[in-house]
């Protein structure tokens, strides 16, 4: 996949395209899932479009000035914004305080793995731009490439370990994006994986539990 750490990625000679793949990426989830995952995916790409600092890789922008962006109330902001972070979409660099504003960032590589599921729908030729591969350059920084997802996953001594290993081995950017931050204990006999979110818990159980209870000698549950 062509992702990106951060606003290194958007800035340069090829920004523009990448901006462009970014927000496709984000109306095609929205539109796939329909009523509020829609309204909530137009709503960031024009918040992005108009008050995203590239260069600094923030959002800061008041609850007011965001309500009159979208046409809603500060409360539905607020309850937005909370959505936004709770998918992962966002992430909260500064609480905001008497005085300034929340700063949060664009998590474009959580983005692009949610809406990695429709690509094909935007076009074969996106979709093969899109996942050229995980050995595809993400970044230069002083001249260095840096690959994403960063370093090979080591095969652990417990059943988890050696499933996430095999599954880090078949797709490092999926890999790093949903499997990684997933916690995994045994009761009962049953292999439970605790994912950071409702939406994580969600995408899992959707895109990647069968190919998890193939690789597992237990029964596999997610929460």
């Amino acid at each position: 996949m062509r992702a990106y750490r951060g606003a290194r990625g958007y800035t340069g000679p090829q920004a523009p395209e990448r901006k462009y793949d970014l927000i496709t990426a984000l109306g095609a989830w929205g539109m796939a899932r329909g009523g509020r995952d829609a309204t909530l995916a137009l709503r960031l790409i024009t918040l992005v479009t108009a008050r995203y600092n590239w260069k600094r890789d923030e959002l800061s922008c008041g609850q007011a000035e965001i309500a009159s962006l979208w046409s809603v109330d500060p409360r539905t902001v607020k309850r937005e914004i909370a959505r936004l972070r709770d998918l992962g979409f966002l992430s909260l660099i500064r609480q905001g305080a008497r005085g300034r504003v929340a700063q949060h960032r664009l998590e474009t590589s959580a983005i692009l793995a949610a809406a990695q599921g429709d690509w094909l729908r935007v076009g074969p030729d996106f979709a093969e731009r899109m996942g050229q591969g995980a050995s595809v350059p993400m970044a230069e920084d002083q001249g260095n490439v840096v690959s994403f997802p960063g370093l090979p996953v080591e095969a652990g001594d417990d059943a988890w370990g050696r499933i996430s290993a095999r599954l880090a081995q078949e797709n490092p950017h999926v890999h790093a994006s949903w499997i990684a931050p997933l916690k995994a204990r045994e009761v009962d006999g049953i292999l439970v994986l605790r994912a950071p979110t409702r939406y994580h818990t969600r995408h899992v159980e959707t895109h990647l539990l069968t190919r998890i209870k193939a690789l597992s000698a237990l029964p596999v549950r997610v929460e």
